[in-house]
């Protein structure tokens, strides 16, 4: 044995307030090796999101090819191909997500503990806490819409502007185009929210609640959520998103309460632009740049605050048979 390696008998216990009758043991090769979870947190973050881009981007080029797309065309105008061809963007990028992103979190977090699912809290959910959570981001969007106007005063290099302005047109395409709905809602809403819910809230935020306490994991989680979007101008109302998932995560014991919550958010965007967006004159930026009445920002703040209150009630219990 390695001189600071942890034998089976030495291993560690996770400390889970929904585990009570099967503690977590940390025995994986990353726990011998007594590797910092904070520094696990960090890399496993920036790796997980450079292989769901590599993982992402093969799979995209190599759709077009087999689509017929030739190599030059790619080579030459690669935005006007993907403009043409988003349901091939989206696929790509879903394999991206799950084949970089959510498979890749599982053997890491194997690399913890034999106990995959008890670790990224993969458990059934409460249903009271499970509708609490989504009536709390039904009040939570317009003050994410609001956040999103304060986010417009942030500086930002002309180039990222440009990039952000790509990402939004693929956007609207996706949005208001013509592909079949259930299959927007698979690629867009149900991949992403299980597979960026296993591994931000899964594995990065339980690895940073070990290092760092509760309280820093979620806001460095959530931040972290925003940051590696890579949507600049999105950057504070996915930072505010990512905190309230990562608090539902804590809070309620079960990874299925943020992926529910999440899926929710995406689908309700692909919904309401199916529903309204092939209306004439319809603009999906004018939309989203309209103004929000203080006084429901105001009102929103306080139903939020309610039902947070509710939901940190009703999940109390949990809480105080740790102590």
């Amino acid at each position: 044995m390695e001189k600071g390696e942890r034998t089976d008998s030495q291993a560690a216990l996770l400390p889970d307030f929904f585990e009570r009758a099967s503690p977590i043991v940390l025995n994986g090769v990353l726990e011998r090796a007594r590797w910092h979870p904070g520094i696990v947190a960090i890399l496993g973050a920036f790796l997980g999101m450079a292989s769901y881009l590599i993982v992402g981007n093969v799979a995209t080029v190599v759709l077009l090819l087999t689509s017929g797309v030739g190599v030059e065309a790619i080579m030459n105008d690669l935005a006007t191909v993907i403009g043409a061809q988003i349901g091939t963007l989206l696929t790509g990028n879903a394999i991206g997500l799950f084949g970089g992103m959510g498979v890749l979190t599982l053997l890491l977090v194997r690399l913890h503990t034999p106990h995959i699912w008890s670790f990224v809290r993969l458990r059934k959910p409460d249903a009271r806490s499970l509708g609490l959570a989504i009536g709390g981001l039904v009040v939570l969007l317009p003050l994410i819409q609001w956040v999103g106007h304060l986010n417009e005063w942030m500086p930002m290099p002309k180039f990222l502007r440009e990039m952000e302005s790509l990402q939004m047109e693929l956007l609207d395409d996706v949005l208001l185009g013509e592909m079949n709905l259930l299959v927007s809602l698979l690629l867009v809403a149900v991949t992403p929210a299980l597979c960026e819910e296993i591994f931000f809230r899964g594995y990065v935020q339980r690895n940073l609640e070990r290092a760092a306490g509760v309280g820093v994991a979620i806001l460095s989680t959530g931040v972290l959520f925003g940051l590696l979007h890579l949507r600049p101008s999105q950057l504070l109302p996915l930072t505010l998103l990512g905190v309230y998932l990562a608090y539902l995560t804590w809070r309620t014991g079960s990874l299925w309460v943020p992926i529910a919550v999440h899926f929710f958010n995406n689908a309700f965007a692909i919904i309401t632009a199916a529903i309204i967006g092939r209306r004439e004159n319809f603009d999906m930026a004018a939309l989203e740049a309209i103004d929000i009445p203080w006084y429901i920002i105001v009102g929103c703040g306080i139903l939020f605050g309610g039902l947070a209150y509710a939901l940190h009630t009703a999940t109390r219990k949990h809480h105080q048979s740790a102590n």
